[in-house]
């Protein structure tokens, strides 16, 4: 299949303006974007560099854009009401208890390899994540297996006690622990997308990280795409799958990825006609571009929190006053309304409340006579005492303008000595996993349209809760409100639990986010969801 190359790519690409003007000044030059459009290749940014390709592995938002290209769902969505529609299963039953969902796969499913998708391959490949020596973080998301949770915890090396078998080559049942209405789009997300287990094999064990067998010329996907090249901190290229069971209707021929830490470059290269989407926009730009009705600016709803994760196992923040001090003392309104233009609103809970279905606790968030007396409370009035503190965020102008805010504020009213950590997405990832931070910046996106994608994380067992806090009477709620059929009754416990971690002061949350970019005119058919899913099948291209 023929690879296409544009003559800049990676930082290149993005730190240069392209000429689009000969020298002699007789004739303009045709740009990537022209000609990609032409060609049906989609170039898009996608922030930082990608830790992995690896479904079980990845937890970035840019390794999920490529992902999505690559592996396919068991169900997907239709763009724009979100209702589920076939994927790799052409159809699939749900028992009236809610309990069991049996899956009938298609049987022209292929590998990119040419064998046939089984359903063995979704057993091997959920049995692979929930393998204890993998360490994915997402393992306790398959605690909705039936036994998936004493699996992955080693209290049985039984994988049959899983609630998820394979009768025969193309029905696929799953037995869940209680039931999940929102199941079928937990689907869509990276660790529920099947990977082909035994091509993992023939470059070591697949049950352990680091096996390299998501790079071009080996990985084995079952997308519309395929990968043909990944040049770290460059480009990362996927081509139209040859054995995609829908290739019929995939009307990009490639796609190339971007990865860059400069939302000001990829800015520069789009109006250089060198992408058709950004990843972000520089805050500057935002407002001129509002003011103009520009038709490339968009501004997307998305269910996304930022906030601060504190270490409580590091000092001072085994202290709650200290973290409640620092939660009740930032400002969040100034920052929304003063920094951050594009539609982003002050998080004074965790989940969103554009979230249907749940109302977040009511909170008076800033109180800065009650984050004194609790700082005083504890020893160390106007910050007498404190170490340095420390906050990690990833190359971003937006993180890093939040940041400085914030440290500006707790300086100047509670009296900390507050200090900036910028470091590489990857290095910022490293730490997290291990948590080898005292105040992380970063954010949350839902995984699916329910308030449990955000408040499972400060579970005991989430993969996902780096700030080492637990609370036994936080997951008694969470259990409780896992079995509750009334909807409103397991919105009021999920409620509580919410109020539990935000006065706990765990995670300070500071600003909900709307996804603010940058679109080509060309680019036709582009919906992502509010979870920040792409389904690359309804996109194209269109040259004027």
């Amino acid at each position: 299949m023929k690879s296409f190359r544009p003559p800049f790519s990676g930082s290149r690409l993005l730190s240069s303006v392209l000429v689009l003007v000969s020298i002699t000044g007789c004739a303009k030059r045709e740009t990537i974007v022209q000609r990609a459009n032409r060609d049906g290749v989609l170039h898009i940014s996608i922030g930082s560099e990608p830790t992995d390709l690896d479904p079980h592995i990845e937890t970035g938002l840019a390794g999920g854009k490529v992902i999505q290209a690559l592996f396919e769902p068991l169900v997907s969505f239709e763009p724009g009401t979100l209702a589920p529609v076939p994927a790799l299963a052409e159809r699939w039953d749900v028992s009236t208890d809610g309990l069991t969902y049996t899956f009938h796969l298609r049987a022209d499913a292929k590998w990119s390899n040419g064998e046939p998708i089984l359903a063995q391959d979704c057993v091997d490949s959920w049995h692979r994540i929930l393998t204890p020596s993998l360490g994915a973080n997402y393992a306790d998301w398959f605690y909705l297996l039936r036994g998936g949770e004493a699996f992955n915890k080693g209290q049985t090396k039984d994988f049959s006690t899983v609630g998820v078998v394979a009768p025969d080559a193309h029905t696929l049942v799953v037995t869940l622990t209680h039931p999940a209405p929102y199941f079928l789009q937990a689907l869509l997300n990276s660790p529920w997308r099947p990977v082909n287990v035994r091509s993992i094999a023939a470059f070591g064990d697949p049950y352990l990280r680091g096996t390299p067998w998501t790079r071009a010329g080996r990985l084995v996907s079952s997308g519309p795409f395929v990968l043909k090249e990944w040049n770290a901190h460059q480009h990362i290229l996927v081509e139209k799958s040859p054995t995609y069971w829908d290739r019929a209707h995939v009307r990009l021929n490639a796609v190339r990825f971007y990865p860059t830490d400069s939302i000001e470059s990829e800015e520069r290269a789009y109006r250089a006609g060198q992408l058709h989407a950004t990843w972000s926009l520089p805050l500057a730009k935002v407002l001129p571009l509002q003011r103009e009705n520009s038709p490339a600016l968009r501004i997307d709803p998305t269910l996304q929190t930022y906030f601060f994760r504190l270490n409580v196992h590091r000092a001072p923040f085994e202290d709650v006053r200290i973290r409640r001090a620092l939660a009740l003392s930032i400002d969040r309104q100034t920052i929304a309304d003063k920094i951050l233009p594009g539609g982003r609103q002050p998080a004074f809970t965790f989940v969103p409340p554009a979230l249907k279905g749940y109302t977040p606790p009511t909170r008076h968030a800033y109180d800065l006579a009650a984050a004194r007396q609790l700082l005083a409370d504890a020893g160390h009035a106007g910050g007498k005492g404190l170490p340095p503190l420390e906050i990690l965020y990833n190359n971003s102008e937006i993180l890093r303008l939040v940041a400085e805010a914030i440290q500006e504020k707790w300086r100047r009213d509670l009296g900390l000595d507050v200090r900036l950590v910028n470091q590489e997405y990857k290095v910022v990832m490293a730490n997290r996993r291990v948590s080898d931070f005292h105040i992380l910046l970063g954010d949350w996106t839902a995984d699916y349209l329910d308030a449990t994608t955000f408040l499972d994380m400060w579970r005991r067992d989430s993969g996902n809760n780096y700030t080492t806090w637990s609370d036994p009477a936080y997951d008694a709620l969470s259990d409780r409100a896992n079995v509750t059929t009334d909807p409103t009754a397991r919105a009021a416990l999920l409620a509580q639990a919410e109020t539990l971690v935000l006065d706990a002061a765990p995670i300070i949350p500071i600003y909900f986010n709307t996804h603010v970019y940058l679109l080509h005119p060309a680019v036709k058919g582009w919906q992502p969801t509010p979870m920040d899913h792409i389904d690359y099948r309804y996109a194209w291209l269109e040259p004027k």
